[in-house]
């Protein structure tokens, strides 16, 4: 099972830029889908952009056209580009990872500890 490590949170002022890294402790190249989520004080933690092994990309509509997710199978990493970003984008962001086995209803789930993401006014 992979453990996951985030990166490049920070304090950053309103219409700048972050990128914030996921590091894999071991191979992603076989987990289906790699994702962002983000919790802001007082509020459920939400997806934000998620990348699948094969496939396009998809973001939250909060999000879309300021932030983009990659991934680099020879790196075991993920990361999220922020750019143009909001006071209402504060929030602890959390790398995901899911497994699945095709067929059935196995799937393993892992989460890193998150890192902070505050904009400022």
């Amino acid at each position: 099972q992979v453990q996951l490590v985030e990166s490049g949170g920070g304090l950053v002022q309103a219409g700048g830029s972050l990128r914030l890294s996921c590091a894999a402790s071991g191979s992603i190249s076989s987990i289906n889908y790699m994702g962002w989520y983000r919790q802001a004080p007082g509020k459920q933690r939400e997806l934000v952009a998620i990348i699948p092994s094969g496939g396009s990309t998809n973001y939250a509509d909060s999000v879309k056209g300021r932030f983009t997710i990659s991934r680099d199978n020879a790196k075991n990493a993920v990361y999220l580009q922020m750019n143009s970003l909001k006071p209402e984008d504060t929030a602890v962001y959390y790398c995901n990872a899911v497994e699945v086995a095709a067929g059935t209803s196995w799937y393993l789930e892992v989460w890193g500890q998150g890192t902070l993401v505050t904009v400022s006014s």
